[in-house]
């Protein structure tokens, strides 16, 4: 029988439902989360037991290179693939491992993130705070609510979003980098449309002025229909693929003269960015079988 989060790393997740310090429920008050080192070691143990021999990051010198356009002043990005809640845990402990400003790229990291991650589960929301994360009411779910129904929670999520745009823009001139799922949401294959880019990641791009795109091939942990820590754990050869530094003014201009009239300029902007991760995720992906092999 393959191994759940739960029943692989049950440990782990009782030692960070002890540590945890997050608030177990989200307001504009506390949408900025501190990473808590004491639970960082935890996620790194999970990664390290189940990352095979070749595992590692590709572009590293991209991802330094970002750094230092963040260290002088600029705002950056990383647009990041999106297939499990252990990606931010791999590209962070991946790239400490890598020779060079392994630590300090993770130290500059803030990921915008859900808050079902926060909310959904406190085993999965202690997990998630080792990382420093802005936490956002996605698209998604506002999307889902009924405007007569709900409109409670929407003036929450519409308050929730205001504080976390607050706070990224105190931040993102600070050193950091940024780190976004284009997509949003993790790739579920029984719902293709997990894997189509969200209109609001245009915004990031038009506020930010220089991103990379992250490509994560190879899995750990594979989203299944129930609870989050019933996510199916595995073994694998795990490559992070860093491309080159762009202009993200340059960028999304590119995109725009080549988009009509009648096209959704900011869906064109995010099919774009997502049509770039899988030119980068398939080549990646034919060195990755090779070293399987």
């Amino acid at each position: 029988m393959a191994d759940t989060l739960t029943s692989l790393f049950y440990d782990q997740i009782k030692t960070a439902l002890k540590l945890s310090k997050v608030p177990a429920v989200v307001t504009e008050d506390n949408v900025y989360q501190e990473g808590n080192l004491d639970i960082l070691p935890l996620l790194d143990e999970m990664v390290e037991r189940l990352s095979l021999p070749g595992s590692g990051v590709d572009g590293f010198e991209n991802l330094e290179e970002l750094l230092l356009k963040a260290e002088s002043g600029k705002s950056c990005l990383l647009l990041v693939e999106h297939y499990s809640n252990l990606d931010l845990s791999i590209v962070s402990y991946l790239s400490r491992k890598a020779e060079g400003r392994g630590r300090d790229i993770h130290n500059a990291l803030i990921a915008i993130a859900g808050m079902k991650l926060s909310e959904h589960n406190p085993g999965v929301a202690a997990l998630a705070s080792a990382y420093t994360r802005i936490v956002i009411y996605p698209s998604r779910s506002i999307q889902d609510l009924d405007p007569e129904k709900d409109k409670d929670e929407i003036h929450r999520a519409k308050a929730i979003n205001i504080a976390a745009m607050k706070s990224l823009i105190r931040h993102k001139y600070k050193g950091k980098l940024v780190l976004v799922f284009p997509s949003g949401t993790r790739y579920r294959p029984w719902e293709p449309e997990t894997k189509k880019g969200v209109r609001e990641i245009d915004s990031y791009i038009r506020s930010f002025d220089y991103m990379c795109y992250v490509a994560i091939n190879g899995q750990l942990m594979h989203v299944e229909q129930r609870d989050m820590l019933h996510d199916m754990m595995t073994k694998d050869i795990v490559r992070v693929t860093a491309g080159p530094v762009l202009s993200c003014s340059e960028f999304r201009d590119n995109i725009l003269a080549n988009t009509s009239a009648e096209e959704d300029k900011k869906q064109a902007v995010a099919d774009a960015i997502m049509k770039e991760l899988n030119i980068i995720h398939d080549a990646a992906e034919e060195k990755r079988l090779k070293l399987l092999n």
